[in-house]
């Protein structure tokens, strides 16, 4: 009976000597890890950045590439450059989280369904001397399961659309998950943003004409998602987002 009991000690003490080692060891890794996952989170974003602007090049590195990016800080509610804080350190996410660096917004206002949005975003602008020839803009918005997160990139006269890419999201495979779609993105190149300064982009249900300026495939088969695209980018393009900052381009303010 002891033998029994010994055994069965010997069983659990093995087991739970195991289970602390493991702990250890992928405690250990996940600290370890950490600085070479921040490097490569960062290197993936800088690519998305780069593939909206039409600009990624595989067979060069991403870090090399981004070097013709500058990252700058905009008021949202102004759209003037914020110079006393740090874009390279900066958290738009973390700053939609804390009260005093956020704004709750109203329902009718929420159409990309954000709930709050930081006062401060991020922008990414590709100069050539003191003009500006593309900028590159960070958009969210809740599709139909998912907040989809990407960038929307202009060309220098903050109008014309260079570029389309998500590099998050949890649409369904094969639905909304299309906006994955080279295909689909490759659509949005040199269409146009505003009409009579008001946002006149948009997703056509059905198809849309390949004359339209304004118009946009909507996704097939995925009404919701294409109907959070539309809403996210209007709501970005508008003056609750970046249309104020725009203006300061189109006006040679900025």
């Amino acid at each position: 009976m002891s033998s029994n009991n010994e055994s069965v000690q010997k069983t659990v003490t093995v087991a739970l000597v195991l289970c602390l080692v493991c702990s250890v060891v992928v405690s250990a890794a996940a600290v370890l890890l950490r600085p070479v996952q921040a490097v490569n989170e960062k290197a993936n974003m800088q690519m998305n950045i780069l593939q909206a602007a039409g600009l990624y090049d595989p067979s060069k590195s991403v870090q090399e590439q981004f070097e013709q990016v500058t990252t700058r800080l905009v008021n949202v509610e102004t759209g003037e450059f914020v110079t006393d804080m740090d874009p390279d350190t900066y958290d738009q996410r973390k700053a939609a989280k804390t009260p005093e660096m956020h704004r709750v917004l109203s329902g009718d206002e929420d159409i990309a369904s954000i709930k709050r949005q930081a006062n401060v975003a991020k922008v990414y602008l590709i100069e050539s001397g003191d003009s500006i020839d593309k900028i590159i803009l960070p958009i969210h918005g809740y599709g139909l399961w998912s907040t989809l997160y990407g960038f929307m990139a202009l060309e220098g006269d903050a109008n014309t659309v260079a570029g389309l890419g998500f590099y998050e999201h949890a649409e369904t495979p094969g639905l909304g998950g299309e906006v994955d779609n080279p295909n689909w993105k490759a659509q949005w190149t040199g269409k146009k943003v505003y009409r009579d300064d008001d946002v006149a982009i948009r997703l056509v249900k059905g198809g849309a004409d390949r004359s339209d300026a304004y118009g946009v495939d909507a996704l097939s088969g995925a009404t919701l998602t294409s109907r959070g695209v539309d809403n996210l980018l209007k709501f970005w393009l508008s003056d609750s987002g970046f249309k104020p900052f725009l203006d300061n381009v189109k006006q040679g303010r900025i």
